[in-house]
């Protein structure tokens, strides 16, 4: 049988990721046994101390066991845990040496959302890609500036580590793991029975863009104000380097320092986030929208547009904006 612990950090933790992957585990197990075959997990709930407070005293859970009782597991799941990354690092850091111990040991490991905090923080994600919650890509990018968050994915894996994207995609990375160890049978059932999307890849279609400006360099703040107050115009990087009276090339390397974006990903994100709330709300064709976020080339924009979205326009329109049918 195969041993999965489900950590129960100290903080804010996301119940749904601590009830759901039991939940869902546990119903593996019962499939396999109406199959006639044998459960495959046993599933437990392993914290640093027998009873945890969440979300101020308003729930406690009990783990079944301690981390230090728990010699050999097989597979570790770390749920997202909401407030400032570095006190959650900080109230969970004798949770390290113990996940890094057992990875070491064969153990694989699924972070779920912003539980990748908690998972960087062990040096294992070093060079590797990772997911998380689209709100946090900045502030991590900014914690772990070794670790390659990537935009649009909804999992990663690599070497036995897997990572989710946002909220409740936390269930295609669940989905996933059961094919992976139960077959691709037992992972339709569980879709089916758990309304799970099974083809669902992306979180590109739910990211609302919001400019890093978390950081001092002003001449990057006034560039970024100035693009954001402009997009309907074309804006060249020569443009705003002569504006701020800053080397492009050194204009460019700051930008990207600043923000994790080049200044012309940057531009095609804020125009990209100004079309999707026209197809969101507004009874525009597909034309009048492009042209107002300063678009003259149908290709160009359709293909900026789903490359940022992975979704054509026309499917983001039909999928948000429901005072409209397609017509195009």
């Amino acid at each position: 049988m195969k041993h999965i612990s489900i950590l129960v950090p100290h903080g804010h933790t996301s119940l749904p990721n601590i009830d759901g992957t039991h939940q869902i585990f546990s119903e593996v197990n019962k499939i396999m046994v109406r199959m006639g075959k044998d459960p495959l997990f046993t599933v437990q709930l392993v914290g640093l101390t027998m009873e945890t407070s969440q979300r101020n005293g308003m729930y406690i859970i009990n783990p079944e066991a301690l981390i230090k009782d728990v010699k050999k597991t097989d597979l570790i799941i770390i749920p997202a845990v909401h407030g400032d990354p570095n006190k959650i690092v900080e109230d969970n850091k004798a949770l390290l040496p113990w996940i890094i111990d057992q990875y070491k040991n064969g153990a694989e490991i699924a972070s779920l959302c912003i539980g990748v905090f908690i998972l960087a923080a062990t040096g294992l994600l070093k060079g590797r890609q990772v997911a998380t919650h689209w709100t946090s890509f900045n502030e991590f990018r900014m914690m772990y500036p070794d670790v390659n968050v990537v935009d649009d994915k909804i999992m990663t894996e690599e070497d036995g580590i897997y990572t989710s994207g946002g909220a409740y995609s936390y269930l295609n990375l669940l989905l996933y793991l059961v094919e992976k160890f139960a077959g691709r049978e037992v992972a339709v059932i569980i879709a089916k029975a758990f309304s799970i999307d099974i083809d669902r890849t992306s979180q590109s279609a739910f990211i609302m863009f919001s400019g890093q400006k978390s950081h001092e360099d002003e001449p990057v703040k006034k560039a970024q104000e100035y693009i954001e107050s402009n997009f309907q115009d074309k804006i060249t990087i020569d443009q705003l380097a002569s504006m701020l009276a800053i080397g492009r090339r050194n204009l460019e390397r700051r930008f990207k320092k600043a923000t994790s974006n080049t200044v012309v990903e940057y531009i095609q994100r804020v125009k990209m986030e100004a079309a999707k709330k026209e197809l969101e709300s507004a009874r525009k064709n597909i034309n009048e929208v492009m042209y107002e976020v300063g678009y003259s080339d149908n290709k160009a924009f359709r293909t900026t547009f789903k490359k940022i979205t992975g979704l054509s326009p026309i499917q983001y329109r039909n999928k948000y904006n429901r005072l409209l049918t397609a017509t195009e």
